[in-house]
């Protein structure tokens, strides 16, 4: 009599869970095909996200970012700041809508006067309500910008648009791409950290 074989069920590996970490609080634990190795983050509004490689445990990664503890309360406490400080703008910016035509202007003849001033050449421009980027440059050298610049302080504003505009020269953030930003501008670093405490308006 022929013996029945009966197949075995593999239960499919956890892709996601959420952990209670120790003197932290819940994380998310999600598996990444992309990972070469644990990777700790803390996300605007979606709080703390460790990326698992295939191959490696989530008990591995939990013990991982106990490990880590410290550096995620520390950026926990800034990003809730952070996200205090957006609210905070957004509220304003509600009371005060942007008027797009009157935006666009500014923003065009702005980008036209530093591309003058400093000899750049571009090929079309696009004003748009980005929720992810300031600005982009193609590969065609046509330069998108940001609605919303023209809520942020001059130097900002004027900052984003040269980074563009380098970018019609230098298409990646090396050392010349610097260098080149650093001439025009004196400390771009230092600019482009300032940029950065208001990129969660971006997310509202």
């Amino acid at each position: 009599m022929a013996k029945i074989l009966k197949r075995r069920r593999f239960k499919p590996s956890v892709e996601a869970k959420t952990v209670e970490l120790k003197s932290v609080g819940p994380i998310q634990m999600e598996r990444s095909r992309r990972a070469k190795h644990i990777n700790v983050s803390v996300r605007p509004y979606k709080g703390v996200r460790v990326a698992v490689p295939v191959g490696v445990s989530f008990a591995s990664a939990e013990l991982f970012a106990q490990s880590k503890a410290g550096w995620i309360k520390k950026h926990v406490a800034k990003m809730a700041q952070m996200e205090r400080a957006a609210r905070i703008l957004s509220e304003n910016n509600r009371n005060n809508r942007i008027d797009r035509p009157t935006a666009r202007k500014q923003l065009v003849d702005r980008l036209n006067y530093l591309a003058q001033k400093h000899g750049f050449q571009y090929n079309r421009v696009f004003i748009r309500n980005q929720k992810t980027r300031w600005g982009s440059c193609s590969g065609k050298n046509n330069i998108n910008l940001n609605v919303n610049l023209v809520r942020l302080p001059d130097e900002l504003r004027d900052y984003t648009i040269l980074h563009e505009l380098v970018h019609t020269r230098i298409k990646n953030h090396g050392d010349r791409f610097w260098a080149q930003l650093d001439g025009l501008l004196g400390d771009a670093g230092k600019l482009d950290r300032a940029l950065n405490d208001y990129n969660l308006m971006l997310f509202l």
